[in-house]
């Protein structure tokens, strides 16, 4: 193995996430996944079943019943539940119907919006957009156009990462005092904090996919 082979197996083995990995399935019946939330809930405040009883009325038996699924709770007993773990009633129903969304967008279909570059004559076409996901990352996909009616603007700075991927075209990008020459095939990854942004368009019309990931924010009017 040579040794660049060997620092590409190295990076690699840093990362955690397995894309070809199987998660459990969600729970399909109801009452196991009450139980499942219940049990999560009692643990992550590391508590025991016994003092989960005392603290709600509930007796040992009944709570082991709801925790294996085995009963349907009624109404006034998730409620004491709740109380007890401090949670809302909904998270006892999250793996029971948990919305996983997905956008699909046909090509030439992308929604044309505003950003700090439209100004430099920057096209971008928004790919996909979802609001709420599980990730606790929002994600923004675009399709950038660079014309002849496009300036350059190497001055972009924004929190998050972000994924270029070079289509068509060439241009030497900026991100911080790195300059990379960029053309059909070539990608770039970078800390948007630093400032980035196209230095020189060298053969137009360019086209780009431009990536930017960064946390969601909570408690956040959509």
């Amino acid at each position: 193995m040579t040794d660049k082979h060997e620092k590409d197996g190295q990076k690699l083995a840093l990362l955690s996430q397995d894309p070809h990995r199987v998660r459990e399935p969600r729970e399909n019946n109801l009452e196991m996944a009450i139980g499942h939330e219940v049990r999560t809930y009692r643990k992550a405040l590391g508590i025991t079943v016994t003092d989960l009883a005392t603290a709600t009325g509930i007796s040992v038996g009944m709570l082991s019943k709801i925790e294996n699924g085995n009963i349907s709770p009624s109404l006034t007993t998730l409620q004491a539940l709740t109380r007890a773990l401090g949670v809302p009633l909904t998270a006892f129903f999250r793996r029971f119907e948990e919305p996983h969304n997905a956008t699909f967008v046909k090509a030439g279909e992308g929604v044309n919006i505003e950003r700090r570059g439209t100004r430099a004559g920057h096209q971008y076409s928004l790919l996909g957009h979802i609001a709420n996901n599980t990730s606790g990352v929002t994600v923004e996909p675009y399709l950038i156009t660079l014309t002849t009616e496009s300036d350059v603007f190497p001055t972009f700075q924004h929190e998050g990462m972000e994924f270029l991927h070079m289509l068509e075209g060439e241009v030497v990008y900026r991100h911080g005092d790195q300059l990379y020459t960029m053309q059909p095939g070539d990608s770039l990854f970078f800390d948007a904090d630093s400032p980035h942004g196209p230095q020189e368009l060298v053969h137009l019309p360019a086209r780009y996919l431009s990536i930017i990931s960064y946390p969601q924010k909570r408690n956040q009017t959509v």
